[in-house]
């Protein structure tokens, strides 16, 4: 049985700590190459090989035949393949796995900066942007990049960009020039090359090379009726606790949750740089995995946006508040390791940490509470130009809320968050965060926390109260999140 099918970490992981000479480098690939080999799709996304007698780069679980190893090669991205040259493989779809999740994990600067570049910060605000909001020189940014993950921040942005036009391509009737910019290209002729050199295809012959369900989508999928998008995990799925947390703090006006459990529906609104959106995501039952053999599903979105080009920002967002690149056989590894969760997590494998869609709102409401919001939504919030049901408005900006709330811990709080002295974008330093979270007059170090974990995507946040062992660390969000759909922790409000 190989490394990859073992339940403790495999050898390519457990070197990322250490130099890198050439012996674990060797080791390392060996590993990887027998993820390869068993189509292992635990690794889907957290590295792409790529075959030099094809020029295609692929999944580590694609079902082709697997090539001789002297002929493979791997990287950290879909990037750094792409930028050696090689192109897509059509059958594996590799640019569509879960993201890696060690950028959601890591708060060095490679890891926030590539939730930065998720976020669309090079299409909207350049390299030069990207750099700022981490607190480095472009040149920096550039080089820790390329010597972490074999591409900079342009060519990871390029990398994104095309697979947003392989959607909008596969999954909706609009016209190609329309989706050229919705993608985030500066030109119908960039958009044409970057196609060809992704795809070694026209974007025409990518659109006529659809699965026959994104065919089918395709008659259905327009601005007014939505885009419609599978969001890919990895591994075993607990979607249950995700969306009772959901339909328990769901605030009239910006959310709600129809249907059964099982079969319920989460909708809500969206403010984002371009205009807004009303995203529904469907509750759909997780497969077992307990064996761990890989695999992985989806959930099943539907985007209404007024503006296209918040494609690839909205669906970073959802990612993050379905917790949907995190790594499960991690996080179930380590934390079934004790005594205590073992029991928990055999019965909830792959239970997620959630986050959010908009931190700066989850500050707000972590603070005040659901009913507070709710108040908040009716007296400041914007109202739709189109509502849609109960989806009737967006959620206050911190500014406006600063302005209405001159007095209080929460106006406080909307003030440091529109002035900056607070930042929970995707970049932000963790540590630097809380810091400024704590400065402000009010704010218990119990809300903090929960800032810490649903709006930082911090995984290994413990609440001040009873001692959390060291043991779970550094998973300790997750822990907790055992305890809480076991009973066994109270909520944090």
């Amino acid at each position: 049985m190989s490394d990859f099918r073992q339940p403790g970490p495999p050898v390519w992981r457990r070197l990322d700590g250490v130099t890198r000479t050439a012996e674990h480098e060797k080791t390392r690939d060996d590993g990887r190459y027998e993820a390869v080999r068993s189509r292992d799709a635990r690794f889907d996304g957290a590295f792409f090989f790529a075959v030099e007698t094809t020029g295609i780069y692929c999944r580590p679980s694609c079902p082709a035949v697997t090539p001789k190893r002297h002929n493979v090669r791997f990287f950290a991205t879909a990037a750094a393949a792409q930028g050696s040259g090689f192109r897509a493989c059509r059958r594996c779809r590799p640019d569509a796995v879960p993201g890696s999740a060690d950028w959601n994990v890591r708060a060095d600067v490679v890891g926030r900066a590539m939730r930065l570049i998720g976020d669309g910060v090079v299409d909207r605000e350049g390299v030069a942007g990207l750099a700022g909001r981490l607190g480095y020189s472009a040149r920096q940014v550039q080089r820790q990049l390329t010597a972490e993950v074999g591409a900079g921040p342009v060519a990871l942005a390029r990398a994104q960009r095309a697979h947003t036009a392989r959607v909008l391509l596969q999954t909706t009737g609009l016209p190609v020039t329309e989706i050229a910019f919705a993608s985030g290209f500066a030109s119908v002729r960039q958009f044409n090359d970057t196609v060809r050199a992704v795809y070694a295809t026209t974007p025409s012959g990518l659109r006529a090379a659809a699965p026959a369900r994104d065919r089918a989508a395709r008659h259905t999928a327009t601005p007014s009726a939505g885009v419609p998008l599978r969001l890919a995990h990895r591994g075993p799925y607990q979607p249950g606790p995700v969306f009772d947390l959901l339909q328990r703090e769901a605030v009239a006006g910006i959310e709600e949750v129809s249907g059964a459990p099982g079969r319920r529906v989460h909708r809500r609104t969206l403010r984002l740089p371009h205009g807004t959106g009303i995203v529904a995501v469907r509750e759909r039952p997780g497969r077992p995995d307990r064996a761990g053999t890989g695999g992985g599903g989806w959930l099943d979105a539907r985007l209404h946006l007024t503006d296209l080009r918040d494609l690839t920002t909205s669906v970073q967002r959802l990612r993050r508040l379905f917790d949907l690149d995190a790594d499960p056989y991690a996080v179930d590894e380590r934390l079934g390791a004790d005594p205590r969760l073992a029991p928990l997590v055999a019965a909830r494998p792959g239970l997620r940490s959630p986050g959010t869609a908009d931190p700066d709102e989850l500050a707000v409401r972590a603070l005040v509470g659901r009913a507070e919001a709710e108040r908040l939504v009716r007296r400041y919030g914007k109202a739709l130009d189109a509502p849609c049901g109960t989806l009737t408005h967006l959620f206050p900006e911190p500014a406006a809320l600063a302005e209405a709330l001159p007095d209080g811990t929460p106006g406080a709080l909307a003030a440091a968050l529109a002035d900056g002295a607070v930042r929970l974008d995707p970049g932000a330093d963790r540590d630097d965060a809380e810091r400024a979270l704590l400065a402000v007059p009010g704010l218990d170090a119990r809300t903090v926390a929960v800032v810490r974990t649903r709006a930082l995507g911090d995984p290994d946040v413990a609440p001040p109260g009873p001692a959390v062992p060291d043991t779970w660390r550094p998973w300790r969000s997750y822990a907790l999140n055992h305890l809480r759909a076991a009973g066994e922790w109270e909520n944090d409000r």
